[in-house]
């Protein structure tokens, strides 16, 4: 069942939608140049360029060995922008993350040294490594984009998005990321492993001259950081939703919280990062508006570590993803009149 909403009439001039297009024309560049050194993972490739449009952070959870960095890796040489990576280890310091006050004998002065959070995209490799203290210190960059030290706040320079690898929690060696920090990605997306077709083609492709990451020097710029600022600007303001379809997210978030297997459903921030991303899965189409497919896309990487299932439950093999499943199987969809 559904109900019928208008479609949202764009108030963009000739030059927005131009940008619109753009963004879209600019998301296939950025998918070619990528495929050249990642076979398969289209869909972990769609959600990380959303996420880059959306201005949101990336927690990707797979096995070891299934180029979840190497994606990462891709993206970044893809967008003109500073990028660093830090490999999370047990033996890992906040401030190795944030930066640290350092002596300067010259001036006789302590000064602020810089951590490798001072960057435009971030790579947080195998984060659940870390004991919480470090992962804790992602906190406030991640939300804020800002460091404190010393009583003295540091803006971190935009954009500023985290793609941040673990391997499942089972896994040996690895700490559970505190709920806090794991509200802040704005996707989790699960990396599976590839098809049989899609091994085959990595056997041929990168076992004779060069490897993987010699394909990674083929990868050109498609994109600056100042495009990436204004194409998230644009996607923000530029890109409308129907009052009927904002409510239709509403609604699938606040079902998280009365299914009687959840002690904790999805806050509302899940309602803002599922109506940007929406937005951004929209703009990527070349659309000025929000369709129900739009938000059907990004339900699942927003949702899914935010939706914590009782123990007993668990138990017995519920996961977050069988609920939206269900929420979104059962919520009538609105449907855009044209």
């Amino acid at each position: 069942m559904s109900s019928k909403t208008k479609k949202p009439t764009s108030k963009s001039s000739k030059s927005t939608k131009v940008g619109i297009k753009t963004i879209s024309k600019k998301i296939q560049e950025i998918k070619e140049c990528i495929n050249k050194v990642i076979v398969g993972q289209d869909e972990v490739i769609e959600a990380m360029l959303t996420a880059l449009l959306a201005d949101g952070h990336v927690l990707l959870e797979g096995v070891p060995g299934i180029a979840k960095t190497l994606m990462a890796r891709a993206i970044a040489k893809a967008v003109s922008a500073d990028f660093k990576r830090i490999q999370f280890t047990p033996d890992l310091m906040p401030s190795d993350v944030t930066g640290v006050m350092a002596f300067k004998p010259e001036t006789g002065e302590f000064y602020f040294k810089q951590g490798p959070v001072f960057t435009n995209l971030l790579l947080a490799d195998e984060i659940n490594r870390a004991p919480p203290k470090t992962q804790a210190a992602m906190l406030e960059s991640m939300q804020e984009k800002q460091v404190t030290i010393e009583k003295k706040t540091y803006p971190l320079p935009e954009p500023f998005i985290v793609f941040a690898t673990q391997n499942p929690i089972e896994t040996e060696g690895t700490y559970p990321l505190p709920e806090a920090q794991i509200d802040r990605f704005a996707f989790k997306v699960l990396v599976s492993y590839p098809e049989e077709t899609e091994e085959a083609e990595i056997v041929f492709r990168f076992t004779g001259e060069y490897d993987s990451y010699d394909k990674l020097k083929e990868i050109k710029p498609v994109l600056t950081a100042e495009e990436v600022i204004t194409l998230q600007k644009l996607v923000r303001k530029e890109v409308s939703i129907a009052d009927d379809l904002a409510k239709y997210i509403v609604r699938i978030v606040n079902l998280t919280r009365e299914s009687e297997e959840v002690y904790m459903g999805a806050s509302p921030r899940a309602s803002l990062w599922m109506t940007i991303a929406a937005k951004a899965s929209a703009a990527m189409d070349g659309r000025t508006y929000v369709n129900p497919i739009d938000i059907q896309k990004v339900a699942k990487n927003v949702l899914r570590h935010r939706v914590l299932i009782k123990p007993e439950y668990e138990f017995d093999g519920t996961t977050s993803e069988n609920i939206i499943d269900r929420i979104l199987k059962h919520t009538p969809t609105p449907s855009i009149q044209t």
